[in-house]
């Protein structure tokens, strides 16, 4: 049970507050933005190669391992094909877009304020894909081990806080209130919990279930952080500081790991 709170604490203040850095500074971060995706992206990838593959390993073998990352990161490959035909995008999912409401499909809201409802449906799922994978490396390490989810919680949650400000930003731009953009800003940080049960009940069932959902949930993240998050910061700010801020992020995640772990 802790670890379901955690991860609804995770995911909605952890996007809640990106939605309030968005309110207080403006609409206009994009640098911002892709400086603290980057940071965190650096972060996740420490999360994967530090804690996930070898608690994946410890429990399995590296087959079981290889295995998940591959599952995991076709899981998330499909998830986006299916959320760039939901979008009806103009653009192929193959494509960086120029900017971040493109990048999380909530451009839609910028063109007709009446599509209220629908571009916040689109938002729903396409933060989904982002938390679920996220929610289910909470859960399973938090059924493991209380020390690694609680790790896990901590940096998810900094992780959530840019893509909170990319959410709330098309939001507000396109009408909304500050107080509404950041209620469903923070309502959809809550589909972590979603991924976090998941986690539980796989990583009940037997080691080898643990070390799959484990090797999943990397998988997952790795195709996130690799196939998404730096590409398209780099692509938005036409410059080398996500590369330089990913690697922080590596840093500051691997001294994270070790000293909560300790």
């Amino acid at each position: 049970m802790n670890i379901i709170l955690l991860s609804l604490l995770a995911g909605v203040f952890g996007m809640g507050l990106g939605g309030v850095i968005t309110a207080t500074f403006g609409n206009r971060t994009e640098k911002m933005i892709s400086i603290f995706l980057s940071l965190a992206g650096g972060v996740m990838t420490s999360i994967v190669f530090f804690e996930l593959i070898p608690e994946a390993i410890n429990h399995s073998n590296i087959w079981i391992t290889v295995a998940g990352l591959i599952t995991g990161a076709i899981i998330v490959l499909i998830l986006n094909d299916v959320m760039d035909k939901i979008t009806t995008t103009t653009k192929s999912s193959a494509n960086l877009h120029e900017t971040y409401a493109e990048f999380f499909h909530t451009n839609e809201m910028l063109e007709n304020k009446k599509s209220l409802l629908r571009s916040g449906i689109i938002m729903l799922f396409a933060i989904a894909l982002h938390n679920i994978p996220e929610g289910l490396a909470m859960g399973a390490a938090g059924y493991h081990d209380a020390t690694l989810g609680l790790t896990l919680a901590i940096m998810i949650g900094l992780h959530n806080i840019p893509e909170g400000m990319a959410i709330s930003a098309p939001l507000m731009t396109g009408g909304l209130t500050k107080t509404k953009s950041i209620l469903l800003v923070m309502l959809t940080g809550a589909t972590t919990v979603i991924g976090a049960l998941i986690g539980v009940l796989i990583g009940g069932v037997s080691d080898l279930a643990l070390a799959f959902s484990f090797s999943i949930a990397g998988g997952a993240m790795l195709y996130v952080v690799y196939g998404e998050i730096l590409p398209q910061s780099i692509v938005t700010t036409k410059s080398r500081i996500p590369t330089v801020f990913a690697l922080v992020g590596i840093i500051i995640g691997l001294i994270l790991c070790v000293f909560l772990q300790k």
